[in-house]
């Protein structure tokens, strides 16, 4: 039995949190020793779909004819998906109904944490919705002291500059004009964010707030694994100061690399995450500039240590299991059905 990873519509969500999901999906399925496939096959028992575009929803009709499950991921909600383009609050409304309509024709629903699954269960779903972590690859993403010369070069910096990075599309939703003012507050600092979105995409008063940035901030776009791992290694604090996430794959990618790390006190790190011990969590500006501050001066502990563990049960090889263990329970693979409430304790949830 092979599980089918639909890449319907990759090419557009291939530089998004969505389109990092869908390849780790089938690098947590072959740890895990869980046949995967690009097609339809004699042998496919269920389809992972992870857009949700109208070729997605023909998927799931395919599949259903075929008498085959749908597992269908639910990494977005009404909620994360206003404050991010062009007219995205007024269609928001709009927006949940669809994703309600897509998410239905799933046998099984699967999403990221347990807060975003307390959203799309509050949307009347019926299908049973699970939540799994996207994953983080630990083998790939782990602390290493020696890119950080190579990332001070890339990027230009002096002896001792301290720097400050995010990662994400440059909307709102994600925090960018937060940071910008962050970093005009702190004019000493190098801040970077890595990322990039169309900016036809964006409203005019991101693509204003981004050409009138502070000269200490650089947006070095869409980058590479390789330079995104240097530059959580090489960068002195990572600040992620979205307001709205699933769980946020860039934040386990940090906290695997060991650099120091302040996200935003939202109700989806409220049940893994905890300020003061395993990473810090500002709920305004002063809060981020504190925290911020207190990490490159030395004046706050050091708690990347239980970041890194946050990270490692979060896993590949810790998820492929989980999705195991959902398959079993929900008859996609044969085997005895794995207690789901021990695994979701090792997540902390």
């Amino acid at each position: 039995m092979r599980i089918y990873i639909y890449r319907g519509g990759e090419k557009l969500v291939g530089k998004s949190g969505v389109g990092q999901a869908i390849r780790q999906q089938e690098a947590c399925l072959r740890r895990a020793k869980i046949p995967v496939t690009d097609r339809w096959t004699a042998d496919v028992s269920a389809v992972h779909i992870n857009t949700v575009l109208p070729d997605s929803v023909a998927a799931a009709l395919a599949a259903r004819l075929r008498g085959r499950k749908v597992i269908w991921y639910g990494h977005s909600t009404k909620e994360d998906f206003r404050r991010s383009f062009r007219g995205s609050d007024l269609l928001a409304p709009l927006f949940r109904r669809w994703i309600t309509f897509c998410y239905g024709l799933g046998d099984v629903v699967l999403t990221p944490t347990e807060y975003a699954r307390d959203l799309l269960t509050g949307y009347g779903l019926k299908p049973p919705v699970y939540s799994i972590s996207n994953g983080v690859d630990t083998t790939w993403f782990h602390p290493d002291p020696s890119l950080r010369a190579s990332f001070r070069r890339r990027y230009g910096m002096k002896e001792g500059e301290r720097c400050v990075i995010s990662v994400g599309h440059t909307i709102a939703r994600k925090g960018l004009p937060d940071f910008l003012e962050l970093a005009g507050r702190m004019p000493d600092v190098r801040f970077l964010w890595f990322g990039w979105t169309d900016p036809r995409l964006l409203p005019a008063g991101t693509r204003v707030a981004m050409a009138a940035a502070p000269a200490n901030v650089r947006f070095p776009g869409f980058v590479d694994r390789e330079r995104l791992r240097e530059a959580y290694c090489g960068a002195d604090v990572f600040a992620f100061m979205s307001h709205e996430e699933t769980e946020g794959i860039v934040v386990l990618e940090a906290l695997a690399c060991g650099i120091p790390t302040v996200v935003r006190d939202i109700p989806v790190y409220q049940r893994w995450l905890r300020h003061g011990e395993n990473i810090y969590k500002s709920s305004n500006l002063d809060g981020f500039q504190r925290n911020v501050m207190g990490l490159l001066d030395g004046s706050l502990p050091d708690l990347t240590a239980e970041g890194r563990k946050v990270a490692e049960a979060r896993s590949l090889e810790a998820v492929g299991e989980h999705l195991r263990e959902i398959y079993r329970r929900e008859h996609i693979l044969p085997g005895p059905r794995a207690s789901l409430p021990a695994r979701r304790a090792a997540y902390g949830k």
